[in-house]
């Protein structure tokens, strides 16, 4: 067990994040004194502008738009060209505080938000999202994903559509370091933020290496990613207090048994 800060530089924290996404955590991380490998399990690649554009000029007839994650916004912006004036015709909503983030950075105004629950059943549970009837609703996320928000808005008598601006996909490579860590323990936890990128990290790890992998501590950001790590075989699992970088940086530490000092 870890009983002070200074120990914390002989561990090491797998981060999984895509590789744009990763490095505000991992500065986190190593500002406490951590090594942060980097071994993103999830590419984001953009869909062609031409469709996505064709959607955008129709967004006046939508009374909310619901941006699932920063990269929804961030490539919805990029397909049109930056210009953020056709998206304020409408309600906007963030699904989390990294999403309403980037909507604020972008110039765009979020009139709805969860107030603790920063996930889909913590935008379900606001009363905006249980006054839908007749309204119309566009999702704005990466292709595939959960169907939940949707299939309750609708449920609420809502219409319901979605525009997909990026893909996740998984990363052609094989780190080989990250291997050799793990075959001899050099790997002390791993963060992870979504069940895709958790299959891709099995996918990725060799088979033989599977067994190792499982006794490493995993620190997830929702208790449904927690009931998925748990059935692929995971044994020390870590719930973060939110999805944010801070509190997965308190929850790897305190899976270390280090408080923060």
């Amino acid at each position: 067990m870890v009983q002070s800060k200074a120990e914390l530089n002989n561990y090491s924290v797998l981060v999984t994040r895509p590789k744009r996404q990763a490095e505000n955590l991992c500065q986190l991380l190593e500002q406490q004194g951590l090594q942060a490998i980097r071994f993103p399990t999830l590419e984001i690649v953009a869909f062609d502008h031409g469709g996505i554009q064709q959607q955008l000029a129709m967004l006046k007839q939508y009374h909310w738009l619901i941006f699932i994650s920063a990269n929804a916004v961030n490539f919805a912006l990029s397909a049109n060209n930056g210009r953020i004036d056709a998206f304020k015709y409408c309600s906007i909503a963030a699904v989390g505080k990294a999403t309403e983030k980037a909507l604020s950075r972008s110039g765009l105004a979020v009139q709805l938000v969860p107030a603790s629950r920063f996930n889909t059943e913590g935008l379900l549970d606001t009363p905006e999202m249980n006054n839908v009837t007749a309204k119309s609703c566009l999702i704005i996320r990466g292709k595939g994903g959960r169907e939940t928000l949707a299939n309750c808005l609708r449920m609420r008598g809502a219409q319901v559509d979605y525009l997909e601006v990026y893909s996740r996909q998984r990363p052609r490579y094989s780190d080989r370091s990250v291997m050799r860590l793990l075959k001899t323990g050099g790997v002390n936890a791993i963060t992870m933020t979504s069940g895709e990128a958790l299959n891709n990290l099995l996918a990725m790890i060799d088979l033989e290496l599977h067994d190792t992998l499982y006794l490493v501590p995993i620190i997830v950001i929702s208790k449904r990613l927690k009931e998925m790590a748990k059935e692929m075989g995971f044994k020390h699992i870590a719930v973060a207090k939110s999805p944010e970088d801070y509190a997965i940086t308190d929850a790897v530490i305190l899976s270390m048994g280090s408080p923060i000092n």
